[in-house]
């Protein structure tokens, strides 16, 4: 029976650019997190349009961004051309 021998490679920035091109088209799904402060079902229940909820976000304090479950950065919220908008201050 042969051998099996492996070869392995120290990763350059050229063969880690490579494996992320060939990924970079795959679908990711990333959320902020914004907690509120005590939400419960009852409140759930008698949401309508026009409700504002009370969060627990603290103006100019971070907010986690999440792509996939993962928690991958911080950001703030900022108002850019009257829309809502996060900018990233933190890579995790």
């Amino acid at each position: 029976m042969p051998a099996l021998v492996t070869t392995v490679r120290e990763a350059t920035p050229e063969t880690v650019e490579d494996v992320w091109s060939e990924a970079a088209w795959l679908p990711c799904t990333l959320s902020v997190d914004l907690s509120l402060c005590r939400f419960t079902v009852r409140d759930l229940l008698q949401l309508e349009v026009g409700a504002i909820l009370e969060t627990d976000h603290v103006n100019g304090s971070d907010v986690r961004v999440v792509v996939n479950t993962q928690l991958v950065a911080w950001a703030e919220f900022d108002v850019v051309a009257q829309r809502v908008a996060v900018r990233i201050t933190e890579l995790a």
